[in-house]
């Protein structure tokens, strides 16, 4: 049987969780769904203004031992890490930035990938950084049979496919290099989301207010436009179990692996983590053990303190009214 590879969301706020998740895929296979692999961890280091996709906390920031350290250990468990340089609106100039390129100089001497929107960026990436993997991603909103192909004939490694034409298989039975598509299963947005590319937009102008108003005094930096999405933004994996654009776990082995289509994209870099924990259970355990699953992996984040039960604080007791009758 063909491999199923998740590609999963994130390199810094999702790191210990998908790390856990490797170690125990690998020590118990026999938990989850047949064919089940880790085809990369996706994301950013904050703050990289090539970023896309999903607005990263504007006060984080990593250092260069935490990036290096957090690639290394990645790769020694035999997996590529991806950017999401995405930013659609990347102007010559910013392809200069030290952040970025520090970025992507750590992920060289392995495998490593790279999602890209932007032609300038890709072109610069091929140019520079010729070892490394691109994709091309579903911010390019592709929607027709014509477009994907054309994209699909190109040197991408994977096409990851718009949200939207997720079952749609007079469209998908056109394609002519299936094996290059990657299917997001777990889009939060609503389907047909009327402001998606808008979004993304967004996302790229604020990520440059951030870094202006980082050089400059607290009263002269500008503050971030007000940006409020009502299509998806509250949603979890449960709400979203009635959308046409969800792909239901049964259907990734009964529909898309026969079509040879075998790399599924969960998003989830910045969302909630109990959340996250959940869609994984979901996609990769086999049912009867995703119970055991879930527990063993929250268990393992409290363990490691990456969760915090906290229990009541001791008080001294003193009966009502002072003890006084």
């Amino acid at each position: 049987m063909s491999p199923v590879r998740f590609h999963l969301p994130g390199l810094r706020y999702n790191f210990p969780l998908n790390m856990i998740w490797v170690s125990l895929l690998r020590q118990h296979p026999e938990y989850f769904r047949e064919g089940v692999e880790i085809g990369s961890f996706f994301g950013c280091f904050p703050f990289a203004l090539w970023n896309g996709g999903r607005e990263i906390d504007p006060n984080d920031q990593c250092d260069a031992g935490f990036i290096i350290n957090t690639i290394k250990a990645v790769n020694q468990a035999g997996i590529p890490i991806r950017y999401t340089f995405t930013n659609p609106l990347l102007t010559e100039e910013e392809l200069k930035d030290e952040f970025c390129n520090f970025c992507l100089k750590a992920a060289t001497g392995y495998p490593n990938e790279v999602l890209v929107f932007s032609p300038i960026l890709e072109d610069y990436i091929r140019k520079n950084y010729p070892s490394l993997i691109i994709n091309s991603t579903t911010c390019k909103e592709l929607k027709t049979v014509d477009a994907l192909n054309e994209e699909m004939e190109k040197d991408y490694q994977y096409v990851v496919l718009d949200y939207n034409l997720n079952g749609n298989w007079d469209l998908i039975g056109q394609l002519k290099h299936p094996e290059k598509l990657e299917v997001l299963v777990n889009a939060t947005c609503t389907p047909n989301c009327p402001r998606r590319g808008e979004h993304y937009r967004e996302i790229a102008r604020r990520q440059r207010i951030v870094l202006k108003n980082r050089k400059l005094p607290p009263e002269r930096r500008k503050p971030l436009p007000e940006w409020n999405c009502k299509y998806g933004i509250e949603n979890t994996v449960y709400s979203i179990q009635s959308y046409p654009t969800v792909v239901k776990p049964d259907e990734i082995w009964a529909e898309y692996l026969p079509r040879g289509i075998n790399n599924f994209k969960i998003e989830g870099r910045t969302g909630n983590l109990f959340n996250l924990v959940d869609t994984y259970c979901l996609y990769m355990a086999r049912p009867e053990h995703a119970d055991g699953v879930r527990f063993q992996v929250l268990r393992n984040l409290e363990q490691n303190g990456i969760i915090a039960v906290r229990r009541p604080r001791p008080q001294a007791f003193a009966p009502p009214g002072g003890g006084k009758r």
